[in-house]
């Protein structure tokens, strides 16, 4: 067992010292894993377990003005990330065919180490997401794929920067920062309330354009199994089996509350004659119990998800939306879920990537 371990340190330690790339040495948080691991554990534990339990006995916190500025600094950083990753490379330099890393010294090798980093710290950044769920006590928008999601990033980008800053891989980085500049501005707006929904009627193809961007990324990351590229197979197929993994988890997201909603939303109608809450002949019906519509589908929370067009079986007391059994329209707006504690709405919309 002594020699297992004695090994085990040895392998370690050349890993580290021999392995890794030496230039980053002395960025924060990369000489070692285990601070990064660390982090990642307790962001599943504080988001499974302690945080909605310090938050049971908490009313819920009004955030509304934070996700404003969060969401908008939030998307000021990926477009900062995006243009910087282009600058270093992606913009007329690096081949999207095959792009060794460049271990160098050089203005430009040096400048893309440094947006790995920034791009690795804002893998930490978006635990906020998270956090603001919590704080709202908006526990069944931290499902298993928001988790995953968010928890499995900052040390797999951890391992591609100490390893590899650099190269082919790092259009996973690019393209993913330009989804969250489109993805964070979606939430800014949203969050600004119902006047300026109109400006965000392209909500429904979030989903579609997260998916894409997974193609995107397994495609570009599998074609190197087909050419010669001097570039680590290891690191190639890591990144490649993240776009893959999430495409099924999204796909499977999205089978779930779009596909499956819309079936159920048809059956409905059918059967009730019911059309956004109403009778097919628009005037107002009384909805007895058990009478459900979910017109646009939900989301347990894959991000930080923001209220759809969703109206959902009430109690009579959801905020005045409902009155002895009749929908008042026009009450539940899109946001009020998720900015108002007390709406017995959960059904929200989709966002992204980390």
């Amino acid at each position: 067992m002594a020699i297992i371990l004695q090994e085990a340190q040895e392998w370690y330690r050349d890993l580290m010292d021999n392995k890794s790339d030496p230039r980053v040495n002395d960025f924060f948080l990369l000489s070692s894993p285990l601070p990064t691991l660390g982090m990642c554990i307790f962001y599943a534990y504080f988001s499974k377990s302690l945080g909605p339990r310090l938050m049971a006995k908490r009313k819920p916190m009004e955030l509304r003005s934070v996700l404003v500025v969060y969401n908008a600094i939030q998307t000021i950083f990926s477009a900062w990330i995006f243009y910087e990753y282009l600058m270093s490379g992606w913009w007329g330099h690096y081949s999207f065919k095959c792009q060794p890393v460049d271990y160098s010294t050089t203005g430009l090798a040096m400048r893309m180490v440094n947006i790995c980093w920034w791009y690795y710290i804002s893998k930490f950044t978006e635990f906020f997401d998270t956090l603001f769920f919590i704080l709202r006590k908006k526990n069944e928008h931290v499902s298993t794929l928001h988790v995953i999601h968010h928890g499995c990033m900052p040390f797999s980008v951890w391992m591609g920067l100490k390893f590899a800053p650099g190269g082919h891989s790092t259009f996973f980085a690019l393209l993913n920062s330009f989804v969250h500049i489109v993805m964070y501005f979606y939430y800014m707006i949203a969050a600004m309330g119902p006047k300026y929904q109109k400006y965000i009627w392209w909500k429904k193809y979030l989903t579609t354009f997260q998916m894409v961007q997974f193609v995107a990324i397994f495609t570009h990351q599998f074609q190197l199994l087909f050419r010669e590229c001097d570039y680590p197979k290891g690191f190639m197929v890591w990144i490649g089996l993240h776009g893959v993994m999430f495409l099924f988890l999204f796909s499977d997201f999205y089978k779930a509350k779009y596909l499956n909603a819309a079936r159920r939303r048809r059956q409905a109608v059918k059967a009730n004659g019911y059309v956004n809450g109403l009778p097919s002949n628009g005037h107002s019906k009384h909805l007895g119990e058990g009478d459900a519509l979910v017109a646009n589908g939900s989301n347990t929370g894959a991000c930080m998800p923001v209220m759809g067009d969703e109206y959902v079986k009430s109690n009579g007391q959801s905020n005045g939306a409902y009155k002895d059994g009749f929908f008042k329209e026009g009450v539940l707006s899109n946001n009020d879920a998720i900015f108002n504690p007390d709406s017995s709405s959960s059904s929200l919309h989709q966002r992204k990537v980390k």
